[in-house]
């Protein structure tokens, strides 16, 4: 992997910096790829490092920016039941976006909302699957009007079900993504999903069997600890657990699993540009990055379908 100039990445990601600024953030950069380029030369790595919107940014910096929004719901939420893996023969692989289940990677910006892009992603999936329609759903539905939540200030997935049970679901173009918390829209959006649509959720059990049992059905919202270096400069390959915590910080979007070299697929919210085109892969040896931890999808009935 050849590694861009400051100058030529900051053009890409349209940086410019103040004075001095520039002479500091320079600095940071090339340390980081050089600490990429020591990475990518050990053969015992089991995933790439490379440059992305991140780069020059030390650690603690990287760790402060208002990207990890999942806060744990202050007290179980009534969900309709937990999905166990009960012996049932489990596909080798599964990748719903090979099956128009999964639209295009969206952006969270400097806004801890990944909760909300988590939830979507969910809801997305299951609709598709129900229906054979896949419609961009909002995010800013959930940040403006899911009062269980905090907006940019984080929340949860399950909080966002439970919301997303009682309302019609706004499609994204009728109710763009803002990246601030603004007064909620009850009326003049397009609906994606009518009131009903959504009857409840499911949990998923704490095993890597479990998560793949969910994957059948579709989609599944997860959280994951997401502020270490490995996340800051992904680029490819396999994160295993101990490139990463399992202290829950940020929502995410399980899409699939690769069962012949055993990791899971993971829709993130930071831009197509992050990691590979926006999608990081994570062991499924062992509770990767807490993957299984806090695992939950929405249950569907198409039979009020716009």
């Amino acid at each position: 992997m050849v590694f861009p100039t400051f100058a030529a990445w900051a053009a890409t990601y349209g940086k410019t910096y103040n004075g001095d600024e520039i002479v500091v953030r320079e600095t940071v950069f090339n340390e980081n790829m050089a600490a990429y380029m020591a990475h990518n030369a050990d053969e015992s790595q089991t995933y790439t490092m490379g440059p992305n919107q991140f780069s020059d940014l030390k650690l603690e910096e990287f760790q402060a920016l208002n990207l990890f929004g999942y806060k744990k719901p202050a007290t179980n939420l009534p969900n309709l039941g937990v999905h166990e893996h009960v012996g049932e023969e489990l596909t080798s692989s599964i990748d719903w976006r090979s099956t128009g289940a999964v639209t295009p990677v969206k952006d969270q910006g400097q806004c801890g909302s990944c909760w909300a892009f988590s939830t979507v992603g969910g809801l997305e999936g299951a609709w598709e699957v129900a229906t054979g329609e896949l419609t961009s759903m909002s995010e800013q539905q959930l940040m403006d009007c899911s009062t269980a939540n905090n907006g940019c200030g984080g929340g949860n997935m399950e909080s966002a079900f439970a919301y997303q049970q009682t309302v019609n679901v706004a499609t994204e173009t009728s109710y763009p993504y803002q990246g601030v918390q603004g007064t909620c829209q009850t009326t003049g959006f397009t609906t994606a999903v009518q009131k009903g649509g959504v009857t409840g959720y499911m949990s998923v059990g704490t095993t890597a069997a479990a998560l793949k049992s969910a994957l059948q059905l579709g989609p599944v919202s997860v959280a994951i600890e997401a502020d270490q270096r490995s996340f800051q400069g992904y680029k490819s390959g396999v994160l295993t657990a101990g490139s990463c915590g399992s202290s829950l910080d940020h929502g995410v979007t399980l899409v699939g699993y690769d069962s012949s070299d055993d990791y899971f697929i993971v829709k993130n919210s930071w831009g197509a540009s992050w990691g590979n085109n926006g999608f990081v892969y994570l062991s499924a040896k062992g509770n990767t990055c807490g993957i299984l931890s806090d695992a939950s999808y929405p249950t569907v009935s198409s039979a009020v379908q716009v």
